[in-house]
């Protein structure tokens, strides 16, 4: 069995090859290089059409993250099934991270820092939980173990999918009908939507506007994809108040540009797509036990995070 390793971006490969051999020792695992010998499975972060060509013999695909948008978007072998990462350590990452910025702006915090920087000292009167319903669009297991962490902290949750679901503290809403309703009752706005074809600029003015029924005063935190977002109907909204900011953590073009408008306003916040960093140990461990399962004859259908390539996750 052989296992090639292909990733790009500043990924190195060699720890996940040093990795992979230990978890499978059976295995020759190696990092591609152009005219390698094809490879029974591949690890891969935004590999080149190249490597997929030479691929005829390839059977699992194993992404390095949680999104696969840029895989489908390539020619695959034809027996080839996409397998992402159904969790690794990324859901805890993702959930600090989103409470991190739902508390920051529902207590303040960033109104504090910037009356700090002037030397400012003021009294801001306490908010009310209960006026800041939180809306999680995409209840996948990142979106579920975000919705339960926000619930800890006595915040109404909503939640929207493309198909019906039942989450206990979460109130589900599901599907083109669901949508308007979903997001009348969210006033903070978290992405949280695998990006296919029916998602992309799905973060746009009309919906946007919608948030909070139709009040001024949402908010918005993407921690999903920059291609969600309709970035030029963001600012607008911003600077009408309809919106009162956005936490951003993914952009349409990475790295974000030094002049991008982003950067310089003050009700929006730039992360640099941090917030759930592939756990490179725990990855090698899950990848290695589906590998394994395969070899042993288990069917594709059996594994978690096969991706269903019509759907798109």
């Amino acid at each position: 069995m052989r296992i090639t390793v292909c990733l790009t971006d500043n990924n190195r490969p060699e720890p996940w090859v040093e990795g992979l051999r230990a978890e499978l020792p059976q295995a020759v695992v190696e990092a591609w290089t152009p005219g390698a010998a094809p490879a029974d499975h591949a690890v891969v972060w935004a590999p080149p059409q190249q490597f997929l060509d030479e691929q005829h013999q390839l059977r699992g695909l194993f992404n390095i993250g949680a999104g696969v948008d840029a895989l489908l978007g390539l020619r695959l072998p034809p027996r080839t099934r996409i397998v992402r990462l159904d969790d690794a350590g990324m859901s805890v990452q993702m959930a600090e991270y989103v409470c991190h910025a739902l508390i920051r702006h529902f207590r303040e915090f960033d109104v504090y820092e910037a009356e700090a920087r002037e030397g400012a000292w003021s009294y801001r009167r306490p908010r009310v939980r209960g006026n800041f319903p939180v809306g999680i669009m995409g209840l996948g297991v990142l979106g579920q173990r975000v919705g339960r962490a926000i619930a800890q902290f006595e915040f109404p949750v909503r939640g929207w999918s493309r198909s019906p679901r039942q989450i206990d503290g979460i109130r589900c809403f599901h599907g083109e009908p669901g949508l308007a309703e979903f997001l009348a009752a969210s006033r903070v706005l978290v992405c949280l939507l695998p990006l296919t074809d029916a998602t992309r600029g799905i973060l746009r003015r009309e919906t946007l506007s919608r948030l909070n029924g139709g009040l001024p005063g949402g908010y918005l935190i993407n921690v999903a994809r920059g291609a969600h977002l309709v970035e030029d109907d963001l600012i607008p909204l911003l600077d009408s108040g309809q919106l009162a900011g956005a936490t951003l953590d993914v952009f349409a073009s990475e790295p974000l540009a030094p002049g991008h408008p982003f950067w310089r306003h003050p009700k929006i916040t730039v992360t640099p797509h941090a917030s759930a960093r592939t756990q490179r140990e725990e990855s090698v461990a899950q990848i290695a036990a589906k590998i394994r399962a395969l070899e042993a004859g288990a069917d594709f259908e059996t594994l978690p995070g096969v991706v269903d390539a019509q759907r798109g996750y």
